[in-house]
């Protein structure tokens, strides 16, 4: 009993508690798959109110006043059918750390629109783009320190934040992978899109790297495999890598483990025992639990309100090292 207050409690907080948050949503035009969605949280003094957008809830000054100058700007990109809500929490955290957090979610792989999932090398595209609307449209773009830009990627969000700090994937490895590995989740999505396969393997990964970013944190990144040494040999930032111990989705060695031995810089690297692929993702709240119930199931003996409490203040305090 006493167990099950301490989480709840710990979700009550996640979920509910006043940050010192504003909240904004913005539309991103200039891409070729059309107008962008992002969510942009920040440092604010307004006074928060409980704002519900779909199965997520969260305490925010929408529309508030940017509060501060020269902040740090921390872009998030998700994982394959994911939303640019599907890390809300760390976004609060960060906001609450004096960080601004963008959040675009990706057209044409999220949650409602996945017609163009593997064309992962679309991805970098939208961060860089992202990049250019908080510097230069963003009603608070004079309030943000260019020269502090992190990025934060799970999923097909880290394989897309590896490729924009300088990692150069050669996708002509994921057909032979698949043949070895048909069940991970990279391999059946592929299978669902083989006619598109020679398009995918043909699309150069060179010209993605966006030089504003500083540093990056990566959790469970999808096609770990593609890089190699040569293929992350540009990449020079600071990392903080994360791993599921249980991941069934990427499972271990392809991904994280495959990142990790190839890059030139040893990561902060990081194994969470009992995890799994989702748990990466904010807890969930009844309502996503009702529609999504995949993404809301954890281990029975893996807390994941728990691990956001420290994720987060991992996330924050690497972000705040590498980014003075």
């Amino acid at each position: 009993m006493k167990r099950s207050i301490t989480v709840f409690l710990l979700l009550l907080s996640l979920i509910t508690a006043a940050h010192a948050a504003g909240f904004q949503m913005a539309k991103i035009d200039g891409l070729s798959e059309g107008p962008m969605q992002v969510a942009i949280w920040y440092p604010s003094k307004t006074a928060t109110t409980a704002s519900t957008m779909g199965p997520y809830s969260q305490n925010v000054a929408t529309g508030g006043k940017v509060d501060g100058s020269s902040l740090p700007l921390v872009v998030i990109s998700h994982g394959t059918g994911g939303s640019s809500l599907g890390h809300y929490d760390t976004a609060l955290a960060l906001a609450d750390a004096g960080f601004i957090v963008a959040a675009p979610t990706h057209p044409g792989d999220n949650h409602a629109d996945q017609s163009k999932a593997v064309f992962i090398l679309n991805r970098p595209k939208h961060i860089s783009r992202t990049i250019d609307y908080m510097l230069s449209e963003w009603i608070g773009k004079d309030q943000i320190d260019a020269s502090r830009i992190g990025l934060y990627g799970f999923s097909a969000g880290g394989f897309t934040a590896l490729v924009a700090i300088g990692g150069k994937p050669d996708l002509a490895l994921v057909g032979p992978h698949c043949v070895d590995h048909p069940n991970d989740f990279a391999c059946t999505l592929v299978a669902r899109n083989k006619a598109s396969l020679p398009q995918i393997e043909a699309t150069p990964s060179t010209g993605l790297k966006d030089n504003r970013v500083r540093a990056a944190v990566i959790a469970a990144p999808a096609l770990g495999f593609t890089f190699g040494k040569a293929g992350l040999r540009d990449v020079g930032v600071p990392i903080q890598l994360w791993r599921a111990e249980n991941d069934y989705i990427l499972p271990h060695p392809w991904y994280a483990e495959a990142v990790r031995n190839a890059l030139p810089v040893p990561p902060d690297y990081r194994v969470v025992s009992n995890a799994g692929h989702f748990d990466f993702l904010a807890p969930c709240s009844e309502r996503l639990a009702a529609v999504a119930p995949d993404i809301c199931k954890s281990d029975p003996r893996f807390e994941r309100a728990a691990f956001h409490a420290t994720f987060n203040d991992a996330v924050v305090a690497f972000f705040k090292a590498k980014m003075p």
